[in-house]
């Protein structure tokens, strides 16, 4: 089993930024990828970034050139930095653990990001 904690969410104005981290316990020696998605209500979720335990990342073409992933595996911490954000970025942001212990994917329970324009 993987918890995640998600904190880093909340207001902002268009063309501002926000960080999102997120916090694995347990298991951890078994995440392989980690990644923030977000869901709007009404809507699918939807990926906005990934990245692999060796820092292979990948971006929703939505976020490209504005957000940005990474991982710090000591501390077995994910962030998503959130730069020059817009009205459409407003969700609820999820974190996601994907694991080799039988193809197991746990996530966090979101984090509210507000973008006002």
């Amino acid at each position: 089993q993987v918890q995640l904690a998600e904190s880093g969410g909340g207001l902002a104005q268009a063309g501002g930024s926000l960080r999102l981290s997120c916090v694995a316990s347990g298991s951890i020696f078994s995440i392989t990828v980690m990644g923030w998605y977000r869901q709007v209500s009404g809507k699918q979720r939807e990926l906005v970034a990934h990245i692999s335990r060796g820092g292979i990342t990948n971006y929703a073409d939505s976020v490209k050139g504005r957000f940005t992933i990474s991982r710090d595996n000591a501390k077995n911490t994910v962030y998503l930095q959130m730069n020059s954000l817009k009205p459409e970025d407003t969700a609820v942001y999820y974190c996601k653990a994907s694991t080799w212990i039988k193809d197991s994917d746990f996530w966090g329970e979101g984090t509210l990001v507000t973008v006002s324009s």
